[in-house]
């Protein structure tokens, strides 16, 4: 009985709080936090270094970061030097080899990285004069090595060739070359041509002439005094010599006159990805700042912006719509972006534009506004744990010329930016008549979609140089599609000769990540089909389709194949699948041309049944398949593959392709190997059994 009275009587008093209370109405914002910054403590050595001491003792671990404000800086011809001489700087030393550099800093369990901006060593405390002092001799001392040079320069080489197929990283340079243009440090960008122009000569030099003591950083975190802390530096650095520094001067560069689009074809893409974006001037000193980082968070800043809802949410173009923007004393950008299917490009380019339009017209909701400082609120306190964020704020407020106050009342700023602060800063800093819309996609797909939106379309190949129509038009109408279907069938041995192969049996040998792997490959008319990879007598992968259903497995593991898959298997009814791109069921057509390893080559479009694309290559003087590239997307990551036949062999009356190399490329990086044939075996040895 106590129990239900104090019940009643708790109910009574909550439910006579809740009617005194008008929630009709938001509360009122309270007071932005207080932020509790302590200063660093700053000293300089006598050779211009400027010294940083954030003294934290919660964990007995400290860091160092040498960081030099040498600002952008123009590469020309020679456009990768400066990455390759931060890669030298970690290549060992005069005073030791890479080998023992890298065993002593495995020794007492520390982190030391060197790159052209400076280098870092992070230890635990007992440890940490050692790495400190290992980072110092990286910087001071490297060995230049002719053999480590050569091992970079293949890295990056083979590093760009990877990413010859990768629509993001092509997105991503081409936007920039174009924004600020080739010869601006901000748009220019490594080529295989700039770096085969690289000599060691040319590391020495940007060495020599980049990394000195002047306009350095010396900044130290952690369980150390600010008195031990420049006493290591003094010890290490203070002795060391380097040539004076200046920052280069840069032209300021403009904005398209009216908005534009710029199209960079890139046939194996299954996604455009988009980029809407102008150039701006935004000094972290500047009134506009924070309102500038509100206005952003509230158009694109994350999974509860407008952008954000928009694309995906409501229309589901995407994965995902983002928005940034940049400050600092230099010239910067806004950009909003995002991969879209190749279906929806267009309808996404005025999507985004209608977003900014909006941000620009309409002040945004008291709700908004709220959500977004609360949310900054809660980031940036949180991220005062690290303290390292807190060094890095102590050189932000000298390089910038901030005031000593700037992070402490950072919040305060946030929270003080009002509705029409976010609509002025929108209009001035987020374009709409005068943007740069960059799509890079597959032109034959989204072309003329964009081109009916009404801006002018400007195409570029994947260097930023521009493409005219009339270099593109030539090549397309040179041979009809399915002539060159016909005259490759012709020569691989004639339609009537393929009938007669009911199936085939292909023995290959693989070669990947050092391993030796054999593969199997069996095919039943109509479309039977059966793929086996062992290591040895164990099977890693098996694909298999019986004509209804299939499976994959591997390492053991089963999955059943999609309908999508089957649907697409059922699709074929010859085991040369350029006998069914003759079908009605196929489209194809010519695209231009293209050299495939110095061949000039066909090129092919393929549509599928079911609406996929692959893009074929064929020799213009032998007719016979060079190559084939096709994309999938797998967990929102776009999945390149690329198959190369070569050394072909006639099988009976039909020429096989003894030679494939097959590359695949995702989220930047790439696999390739080759499968060499050893059999083939033509109408013999194949059962329905074996598809089961």
């Amino acid at each position: 009985m106590r129990t239900i009275l104090l019940c009643m009587i708790a109910a009574a008093v909550y439910t006579q709080s809740f009617a005194q209370v008008d929630r009709s109405k938001p509360p009122k914002a309270g007071p932005a936090p207080i932020i509790k910054i302590d200063n660093p403590v700053i000293t300089k050595l006598t050779n211009g270094i400027t010294v940083l001491v954030v003294e934290n003792h919660k964990l007995p671990k400290i860091s160092a970061t040498y960081s030099i404000d040498m600002g952008p800086i123009t590469e020309g011809d020679k456009a990768g030097v400066l990455s390759l001489m931060g890669g030298m700087l970690g290549e060992g030393t005069t005073v030791r080899s890479k080998a023992a550099f890298d065993q002593a800093v495995d020794k007492i369990g520390a982190d030391v990285n060197l790159s052209a901006g400076g280098g870092f060593a992070s230890a635990l405390t007992r440890y940490f004069d050692s790495a400190f002092i290992l980072m110092a001799e990286a910087i001071k001392k490297p060995s230049f090595e002719n053999d480590a040079f050569e091992k970079l320069k293949g890295q990056t080489l083979t590093g760009l060739k990877a990413n010859e197929k990768s629509v993001t990283a092509v997105a991503g340079r081409v936007t920039n070359a174009l924004s600020y243009g080739l010869n601006h440090p901000a748009g220019e960008f490594e080529t295989e041509e700039s770096i085969n122009n690289i000599a060691l000569s040319d590391v020495k030099q940007a060495y020599g002439k980049f990394i000195t003591p002047s306009r350095g950083y010396l900044t130290f975190v952690g369980d150390i005094t600010p008195a031990k802390a420049q006493a290591l530096a003094a010890m290490a650095f203070s002795t060391w010599k380097g040539a004076p520094l200046s920052l280069e001067k840069l032209t300021m560069v403009a904005n398209p006159a009216k908005t534009e689009i710029n199209l960079v074809d890139m046939p194996n893409a299954v996604q455009s990805e988009i980029s809407v974006t102008n150039l701006i001037s935004l000094p972290m000193s500047s009134a506009d700042y924070f309102p500038v980082l509100v206005a952003n968070q509230i158009l694109g800043g994350g999974a509860e912006s407008k952008l954000f809802m928009t694309l995906r949410e409501k229309r589901g173009f995407t994965y995902g719509a983002y928005s940034s923007v940049g400050g600092g004393r230099n010239q910067t950008d806004f950009t909003a972006s995002a991969s879209v299917r190749n279906a929806k490009t267009d309808s996404a380019v005025l999507e985004f534009l209608n977003e900014i339009k909006s941000m620009r017209t309409n002040k945004v909701s008291d709700q908004e506004l709220r959500e977004v400082k609360a949310k900054y609120n809660g980031n940036f306190a949180l991220g005062l744990e690290n303290p390292a964020r807190v060094a890095a704020f102590a050189s932000d407020i000298l390089i910038n010329n901030l005031p000593q106050d700037f992070y402490r009342t950072y919040l305060q700023k946030i929270n003080a930016v009002t509705a029409d602060d976010v609509l002025r800063v929108a209009n001035k800093y987020f374009n709409y008549d005068d943007t740069r819309i960059v799509v890079t996609g597959k032109a034959a797909e989204i072309e003329e979609g964009l081109k009916n939106l009404g801006f002018a379309v400007n195409k570029f190949d994947k260097f930023a140089k521009p493409v005219t129509e009339e270099a593109n038009a030539a090549p397309v109408a040179t041979v009809d599609a399915k002539t060159v279907i016909a005259n490759y069938i012709k020569v691989i041995g004639g339609a009537d000769e393929l009938k007669k192969v009911t199936s085939y049996t292909v023995n290959m040998g693989m070669s990947m990540q050092g391993m030796t792997l054999d593969v199997q490959q069996k095919k039943m008319a109509p479309n039977m089909e059966m793929m086996e990879i062992k290591m040895g007598t164990n099977v890693v992968n098996k694909t298999m389709f019986d004509g209804t259903t299939g499976y994959e497995m591997q390492m053991g593991q089963k999955k059943e194949m999609t309908a999508e898959a089957i649907a697409e298997k059922k699709a074929q009814s010859s085991l040369f699948e350029q006998v069914d791109y003759l079908t009605n069921k196929y489209t194809i057509k010519t695209i231009g041309t293209e050299k495939v390893d110095g061949k000039p080559a066909t090129k092919l479009l393929i549509t599928l049944p079911n609406g996929k694309t692959q893009t074929e290559y064929y020799d213009v003087t032998s007719s016979l398949l060079l190559k084939v590239e096709k994309d999938e997307v797998t967990n929102g990551t776009s999945v390149s593959n690329t198959v190369e036949f070569g050394d072909y062999k006639k099988v009976g009356n039909v020429l096989f392709p003894y030679l494939q190399k097959v590359t695949i490329s995702a989220g930047g990086q790439e696999q390739s190997f080759e499968m060499k044939v050893t059999e083939v075996k033509l109408n013999e040895g194949v059962t329905t059994a074996d598809f089961k």
